[in-house]
């Protein structure tokens, strides 16, 4: 595993991602609440989702110079869809937010992950 990313443009690319994700949680758009609906998260833990995005973005950025911070977070990022899908699956929600949203960065951070820190040789 690369201690630091390379080639670093994905990671970035993920950060900004994750950036207006947490903006867009801040007051949950439309979208976005119903998603969090969907799945029944309870509202009283809205609240956490806009840190927890944040958290993400500094964690890749930091990363960038700061050996293995990015790569942990990615990682982090891989286990958080992966109890999104989870938690789509569970409330049988098979509506877009499984398919285009929980689905779609799951598989981009994994793509990152294994692209920006596992070496192959």
């Amino acid at each position: 595993m690369n201690s630091l990313p390379h080639p670093v443009w994905p990671v970035v690319v993920l950060a900004i991602i994750q950036f207006g994700d947490g903006l867009m949680c801040l007051k949950p758009a439309a979208f976005i609440a119903d998603c969090f609906e969907r799945v029944n998260w309870p509202r009283r833990y809205w609240w956490l989702m806009p840190p927890i995005k944040f958290a993400a973005t500094a964690g890749l950025i930091a990363g960038i110079w700061l050996p293995y911070l990015a790569a942990v977070t990615s990682v982090a990022l891989v286990v958080y869809f992966i109890c999104a899908v989870a938690a789509h699956l569970i409330a049988r929600d098979f509506s877009r937010y499984l398919f285009l949203n929980a689905s779609s960065m799951l598989l981009a951070c994994i793509v990152v992950t294994v692209f920006c820190f596992v070496s192959v040789q």
